[in-house]
């Protein structure tokens, strides 16, 4: 099942978020209880060749694939997708205009402007370019990040574009946009409310809703007011606590 079928049936769908850019560590990363796998290029050190080598062994694992492309790599966005990447994150849409820019280079005339050329995603996926093409604007998600006052305000209006599937919400940011760059504090209460304002007008818009799990505590709180991808990582913090949780209880039965 597409990413976009997921989320149309409802799913809540937790993605791993991959900052290391090697193949073989998005491997492992396949074979853990994540739904799906983000490889970030933001923030992460993820480039146009490891997303390219990347993707392989997400797609073979059957899991759906994201990427998070860096600010104003649109045309990163389209390359994804010829990858074969099932979804695009963008971070800092902070407009309509940036919001259509995104757009247009995640959907085929005459939604949006990207161009052809998914030899890559024909090949690790199966199917035909007829198909991708009449198929490939409902089955790709574009996903536009929402961490600024700006984009905050502009929220219905990105929302309103065509092929803006959804936003994508990430709380450090927007904690520091909304103490005025004086805290990072992803789980503030006082901006809980602008957080809950967000998914509740992208359900109503018919879109779909996730956020960057800061502290996975309050992943239910966020599910109750909507929204349906939680990303959780990176790779050294699975790791951290992974080891951490090992270790434990092989002391707890020493002595």
């Amino acid at each position: 099942m597409t990413l976009a079928a997921r989320f149309a049936a409802g799913e809540t769908i937790f993605t791993a978020w991959s900052s290391l850019p090697e193949p073989l560590t998005t491997e492992a990363l396949c074979a853990t209880a994540f739904d799906a796998i983000t490889l970030d290029m933001q923030h992460g050190g993820h480039s146009d060749d490891s997303v390219l080598r990347g993707l392989a062994p997400v797609i073979g694992a059957g899991k759906p694939s994201l990427v998070r492309i860096p600010v104003g790599r649109n045309d990163m966005a389209s390359r994804a997708l010829d990858f074969g990447a099932d979804a695009v994150i963008a971070p800092m849409i902070n407009s309509a205009d940036d919001a259509r820019a995104f757009a247009s280079a995640m959907k085929f005339p005459p939604l949006g402007e990207r161009s052809w050329g998914a030899a890559f995603a024909l090949a690790r996926r199966g199917g035909d370019g007829p198909t991708l093409l009449a198929e490939g604007n409902r089955q790709t998600v574009a996903l536009a990040m929402i961490e600024t006052r700006r984009a905050f305000d502009a929220l219905d209006d990105i929302l309103a574009v065509p092929g803006i599937d959804g936003v994508f919400v990430g709380p450090s940011d927007l904690s520091i946009a909304w103490t005025d760059g004086k805290k990072i504090a992803p789980t503030l209460e006082d901006m809980m409310g602008a957080v809950e304002h967000i998914a509740a007008q992208t359900r109503k818009a018919g879109k779909h809703a996730g956020i960057y799990l800061v502290d996975v505590s309050i992943a239910g709180r966020f599910a109750a007011m909507g929204y349906q991808l939680f990303a959780i990582g990176a790779e050294a913090r699975l790791m951290a606590e992974g080891a951490k949780s090992l270790i434990g209880q092989a002391k707890a039965t020493i002595g």
